[in-house]
């Protein structure tokens, strides 16, 4: 007996792998403060910026602050769930947001819930809200039009698909109506745009989809929207968000127009978070790295080369003024980041003018290269005409006496500024525009009286959609413009002169 025990013993000790003790180490920390939306974790020595972290009460966060002894995370849920000494682990994901091509006309907030009444889009995977901008390799240069629809902007300051183009202003001046016609004017143009409307008060995103929804744009538009009394979180990812989206649109071959409404909240967003996570406060308190908050949003913006689907995304941010101050900090940023800005004055905007652009600070660094050939031609003198009747606008308020050519070219800048005006949510195709400007350039306004310019402008527009549909077809794809296109021009101003009455 005792022999088979030695053999058993024998056999199973023969078989025996000594394996040697490895212990697991579970890279977890705990909850060390909490509260305003952030809490300090400690113990969490290998997280990463922008890494999703989970708390023990259920809900997540991202890191945001690296600090020696601490990181710094800001919570994507109420901070009632997480206490302090709360165990936290880590995820390895960076910060995503679901993702599904059904997303299009939906309204959304920025963790992907719809908040539009309808049933929550299917994803079929996720995206990184921070990625690497295209490499100058992968761009090429910008050259399509982003028609606006606005006369003033695509003729004088035009924007180019993969441009990114400020619209500057104080608050009430008509930024926001800028974005939302430019929206309407991509009807058939194959572009999908998205809006983000930044810490926006609730009745003015209604006010906003409502309009998409009843011009027909929300068929083509993403809306992506967090309100001013929701959590800094939301405010600050938001952009970031829209920004995933819209990039994976454009790598997919497609044409893509953003809107951030406005980036002067989502760096105040930015501020808040920033204190509440001990961050070292720089100018007017922001953070030492706020430039780069928006850079490498802004630069995510391009046109891609050929190669690559040749899409484009075309970023249009919006940022607000204090008494017309476009030297402070954050428009200074985004002025040296963008390739242009549109400056609306409060000034004009009392007087009437409407769209009101500043001319003389306005500036689109990318220019004719995203501009139709016949809109080029027909507004390349309008700046210098705008110019010249502002400056002889100012020298006539002292009661001067002004020789007929001085009265002549004053009443001429006074009749190209009426035409330059245009209701809200009624962008004009641009074949029309070219039509018009055409005409002003051809001296037809001249015999009109400045109170019926605008009336002119609308039987002309009238009068070439009934019988030379043609000419604005030809007008708006034409390499160039010819004396076909002026004679054609001619006869629809005559004819409408002739039964018009000036």
């Amino acid at each position: 007996m005792p022999e088979i025990l030695d053999e058993i013993i024998n056999t199973w000790q023969a078989s025996f792998e000594a394996k040697p003790f490895i212990p697991v180490i579970e890279n977890a920390g705990s909850v060390s403060e909490v509260g305003d939306g952030v809490a300090l974790v400690r113990g969490l020595s290998d997280a990463f910026i922008s890494e999703v972290l989970s708390f023990e009460g259920g809900i997540e966060g991202f890191v945001l602050s690296l600090a020696p002894d601490y990181v710094g995370v800001v919570l994507l849920g109420e901070d009632k769930y997480v206490r302090e000494g709360d165990r936290v682990s880590r995820t390895g994901r960076l910060l995503s947001i679901p993702y599904t091509q059904n997303l299009i006309g939906r309204v959304i907030d920025p963790l992907g819930n719809p908040i539009d009444g309808k049933p929550a889009p299917k994803s079929i995977k996720f995206l990184p809200l921070e990625t690497k901008a295209p490499s100058v390799i992968e761009r090429e240069p910008v050259h399509q039009p982003m028609q606006t629809g606005i006369k003033t902007i695509d003729a004088l300051f035009p924007i180019g698909r993969g441009q990114r183009e400020l619209i500057i202003g104080d608050r009430q001046t008509g930024k926001t109506a800028i974005a939302i016609d430019t929206i309407l004017n991509q009807k058939d143009e194959n572009v999908i745009c998205i809006y983000v409307g930044i810490a926006q008060k609730s009745s003015t995103m209604a006010g906003i989809v409502k309009t998409l929804r009843d011009y027909g744009a929300l068929d083509y538009t993403l809306v992506v929207t967090t309100l001013a009394d929701q959590s800094p979180a939301t405010r600050y990812i938001a952009p970031y968000v829209g920004c995933a989206i819209g990039e994976e649109l454009m790598r997919s071959g497609k044409h893509v127009l953003i809107i951030y409404d406005d980036l002067s909240k989502h760096a105040d967003a930015y501020r808040e978070l920033a204190l509440l996570l001990r961050r070292p406060p720089g100018r007017e308190a922001y953070p030492g790295d706020i430039f780069y908050l928006h850079s490498r949003l802004l630069e995510r913006a391009a046109k891609l080369h050929k190669d690559l689907g040749g899409g484009s995304m075309t970023a249009l941010p919006i940022i607000e003024t204090q008494a017309g101050d476009v030297s402070q900090y954050i428009p200074t940023n985004l002025i040296s980041i963008t390739d242009g800005q549109i400056y609306l004055e409060k000034e004009l905007f009392h007087e009437g003018i409407r769209p009101a652009v500043n001319v003389g600070l306005s500036v689109s660094r990318v220019g004719g290269n995203a501009q139709i050939p016949t809109m080029k031609k027909v507004g390349g003198s309008l700046k210098l005409d705008l110019s010249q009747y502002n400056d002889l606008k100012a020298f006539a308020q002292f009661g001067a006496e002004l020789d007929p050519v001085t009265q002549k070219k004053l009443q001429r800048g006074e009749k190209l500024v009426e035409l330059l005006k245009q209701p809200q949510y009624s962008p004009m195709h641009v074949g029309q525009q070219v039509l018009i400007l055409g005409a002003y350039s051809l001296g037809a306004l001249d015999d009109i009286r400045k109170d019926r310019v605008q009336e002119f402008e609308r039987v002309l527009v009238e009068e070439a959609k009934r019988f030379r549909p043609d000419l604005l077809k030809e007008l708006s794809m034409a390499p160039k413009l010819t004396d076909a296109h002026k004679e054609g021009i001619s006869k629809l101003v005559q004819s409408v002169s002739s039964t018009f009455g000036s």
